[in-house]
């Protein structure tokens, strides 16, 4: 019995490392800079508003996204199908029921009143039109983009974010992660003239995220420094690669780290805003805030 007893613990101390990637995550903890030029510095970020429930939503929301234009946040309703609209406070402005769709999981601001959009289970995206007068939302008939590729099911594309420099589009794969730059759209999307060059290819980052993220629920890609960032919801971590695909910083969503009282339990949806803020959604409707180094509060 006394062999017994400290063998088991072993398979099960053995068995967590492997399920979470520790002895990886912990090398790359090590080997990231303390200050990488042009980063983010996740590590000096502290949450200001932790699991918000969002009033008003009773489903499950999962992705996020930040429009400059409008200084809100939108996110996204699978059942039923909607488009939802936040203050940077995490509450809601307006819900927009999205009719064509079987799957809404994703969605990006791209400029102006457009955005696009991702129905998982029949992986297609959409580009959709919503202004301040929109109180309804319809993809037929909409400029439409179909990616079956590594077809899954119901875990197919999820995360998806416009990169405005670029006017390109990446797309997460969540199970089995995977990343996908798509690249030449405008025509495409805008219906234009304009000579086509669709190109689809991996993006695949020096140091890969698969060594210790098990998948990908969301990404999104920042416009003030070009970096992306990875969000991993059974690994609840959140990661940043430079635009050389360097891996520059980590941000484990655990209790006790970055201030928060409790793990963050289902990590749907981040984005950044203009001044750094990150924001985060968590399913079914939790809304969080991080700050770098708040003065207002510390924790």
């Amino acid at each position: 019995m006394r062999l017994v007893l400290p063998s088991v613990l072993l398979v099960l101390v053995v068995g967590a490392a492997w399920n979470y990637r520790l002895a990886m995550l912990a090398w790359h903890f090590v080997s990231i800079p303390s200050r990488a030029p042009g980063s983010l510095r996740l590590a000096e970020y502290r949450v200001t508003l932790e699991a918000h429930p969002i009033e008003g939503l009773t489903a499950n929301s999962s992705a996020l996204t930040y429009n400059g234009e409008t200084d809100t946040l939108f996110t996204t309703v699978n059942h039923p199908p909607q488009i939802v609209e936040l203050t940077r406070e995490g509450k809601v402005v307006r819900q927009l029921p999205v009719a064509g769709v079987e799957d809404l999981e994703g969605i990006t601001h791209m400029e102006g009143n457009l955005f696009a959009i991702i129905d998982e289970r029949r992986q297609q995206i959409y580009r959709v039109a919503v202004d301040a007068d929109t109180r309804r939302v319809d993809v037929q008939g909409a400029p439409r983009l179909g990616l079956g590729i590594l077809q899954s099911g119901n875990f197919g594309f999820e995360g998806i974010s416009w990169d405005e420099e670029n006017h390109r589009l990446f797309v997460a794969k969540e199970k089995s992660p995977r990343v996908f730059e798509i690249d030449g759209l405008p025509p495409l999307m805008d219906g234009s003239d304009k000579e086509m060059d669709l190109q689809i290819h991996e993006w695949q980052p020096r140091q890969h995220f698969r060594y210790f993220m098990r998948d990908l629920s969301s990404l999104s890609r920042s416009n003030q420094n070009g970096h992306m960032l990875l969000l991993s919801d059974e690994s609840r971590l959140l990661a940043e690669y430079s635009g050389e695909g360097e891996l520059v910083g980590l941000m484990p969503l655990w209790r006790g780290w970055h201030g928060l009282a409790t793990f963050v339990p289902l990590a749907e949806g981040v984005t950044v805003g203009r001044d750094g803020t990150i924001y985060l959604i968590s399913e079914p409707n939790l809304f969080y805030r991080f700050e770098r180094n708040p003065a207002h509060q510390q924790k």
